[in-house]
């Protein structure tokens, strides 16, 4: 059967000739939800929206780290324990 077909036809083809929507690589098994971010379609099951990059859940969000005053703080105050201990 020929790529080319009449302009009246219903049926969509595909630039390679073969007919549009039985390519099994682009399956539609996959719900879509708009991102609450950027409002574009995407997977459900995404972490992540791949057009705004933002997390779609809290607890998809990588771990924070503790800023550097809290870590100086307990290690200054372990120190002053653990002085204070031997110095006793």
């Amino acid at each position: 059967m020929s790529p080319y077909r009449d302009t009246d036809d219903d049926d969509e083809w595909d630039d390679d000739g073969s007919e549009a929507g039985n390519d099994t690589e682009d399956s539609d098994d996959e719900s879509t939800i708009p991102c609450p971010y950027c409002r574009r379609e995407i997977i459900e099951d995404t972490p992540r929206c791949p057009y705004c990059e933002r997390y779609i859940s809290d607890e998809n969000l990588p771990l924070r780290r503790q800023p550097l005053w809290i870590i100086v703080t307990a290690l200054i105050c372990l120190g002053v324990a653990i002085w204070w201990v031997i110095r006793a």
